[in-house]
């Protein structure tokens, strides 16, 4: 009896413990990575409208 419990329970705590990383995968994926895209974005028409400006005001 006390063999199937324990077995049982290593057995939901690695499925919990892979739920928990499977979400955390899906939460990284669709929020934070999609932020980083759209802030690189930012700062290379950023980088894009600086030069522009300087070259436009040299001659």
């Amino acid at each position: 009896m006390a063999n199937k419990f324990v077995s049982g329970f290593v057995v939901g705590a690695l499925a919990t413990v892979g739920a928990l990383g499977g979400a955390v995968l899906a939460f990284k994926k669709t929020v934070i990575e999609p932020e980083e895209d759209f802030n690189n974005k930012v700062e290379e028409n950023r980088r894009k409208a600086n030069r522009k400006q300087h070259a436009a005001h040299q001659a």
